[in-house]
């Protein structure tokens, strides 16, 4: 395995995930499903549980949480309930600790000779993203509507969500559509900073052959202890190769975006990924991205 740090691109673009990355709807999640666990009489949902739910398109998540949670409901009847505590909490969400600085000075790149570019990256569907973010035009004014892709888009194909590289690709081909139009140059994968919380959504970023910033809640972090570096490289083995359908691995052939990352995970301490408690005080030296 490598262990010596490499001579990192400078980062060009910077391609976000949402929830608990950018605004504290993970907590939302959480209060909401705990809210149904416990009028059935069930303990809280333990992070061990739910790390395997983030990130993860909702199908994906839905089956691993009711094997889980064995709720005497369908899981139709859980959505019902679901849907109506989520319309409550959503709108409540608020920037994490140092979001709104970090977008701030990536902004202000513009108007300098090394313009950072930005992007939305977020399984959350259309619907929901709305009652989170709605109420926030500040954060999301960031975000150039062409850039941002969420869980429900048609470009993604369908099962194509994290921890595969799809979506990752995909905002990075959202920000290189509008530099063609404007005869500049494109930005390689390598040159992409994917900031997460989620361990699917950091493979993914690896899968997508980009530098990845883990940024987890402090109790994600706590159920990963003594494996960060395996999450940082990709490999905690959150997608297997062979699950893949023929379907599947057909249409990784026609779409050429999805081609630009070989779809393979890093290697244990390269040095393409690296693990911040926080985004406040954000190293963006290291990266080589100089705010005006």
């Amino acid at each position: 395995m490598g262990s010596s740090t490499p001579e990192l691109p400078r980062v060009r673009a910077c391609l976000f995930d949402m929830d608990g990355l950018l605004i504290d709807s993970e907590d939302k999640y959480t209060c909401v499903t705990n809210t149904i666990l416990n009028e059935y009489g069930k303990p809280n949902l333990p992070w061990s549980i739910k790390a395997q739910l983030q990130g993860r398109p909702a199908p994906q998540a839905g089956k691993i949480f009711h094997d889980w949670a064995k709720l005497p409901i369908t899981p139709q009847e859980f959505l019902e309930k679901q849907a109506a505590l989520q319309a409550q909490y959503f709108p409540l969400s608020q920037p994490l600790p140092g979001v709104m600085t970090l977008l701030s000075k990536l902004a202000s790149t513009h108007i300098t000779d090394h313009p950072v570019h930005v992007a939305l990256a977020t399984s959350s569907h259309r619907k929901n993203c709305q009652l989170k973010t709605d109420h926030l035009p500040d954060l999301f004014t960031t975000f150039p509507e062409s850039q941002r892709v969420l869980g429900d888009d048609a470009r993604i194909g369908k099962g194509r969500g994290k921890p595969l590289p799809d979506i990752y690709l995909l905002a990075l081909e959202t920000i290189n559509t509008n530099l063609r139009a404007k005869g500049e140059t494109e930005i390689k994968p390598e040159e992409c900073l994917v900031f997460e919380d989620a361990v699917p959504g950091v493979e993914a970023g690896r899968r997508a052959g980009m530098q990845v910033v883990w940024c987890p809640h402090p109790g994600l972090l706590e159920a990963y202890q003594g494996r960060e570096a395996e999450v940082l490289a990709g490999l905690t083995g959150q997608h297997k190769e062979e699950e893949k359908s023929a379907a599947e691995k057909e249409s990784d052939e026609l779409e050429a975006w999805r081609l630009q990352g070989a779809g393979s995970p890093g290697e244990l301490d390269d040095g393409y990924a690296v693990l911040l408690r926080t985004l406040e005080d954000f190293p963006y030296e290291k990266f080589g991205i100089r705010p005006a």
